[in-house]
């Protein structure tokens, strides 16, 4: 398995645990632990969100841009 491939894979992992917790989240008292959580989710998926739009934005062998 490639980087890019285990880095997607994470990405797609994130996006359903945070999609899970938020499900979970009650509509009122809610545990500062389920917000310390899915803070930690969506700060770790928008580093690399950003990484992967990073190598996304690199010129290719071919590219002469």
């Amino acid at each position: 398995m490639t980087s890019r491939s285990r880095q997607t894979d994470r990405i797609r992992e994130l996006n359903s645990r945070i999609a899970e917790l938020k499900a979970r989240l009650p509509r009122h008292s809610v545990l500062p632990a389920m917000l310390m959580e899915l803070e930690d989710l969506e700060e770790e998926l928008a580093q690399l969100v950003s990484r992967d739009n990073a190598v996304d934005a690199q010129p290719g062998p071919g590219d002469h841009g």
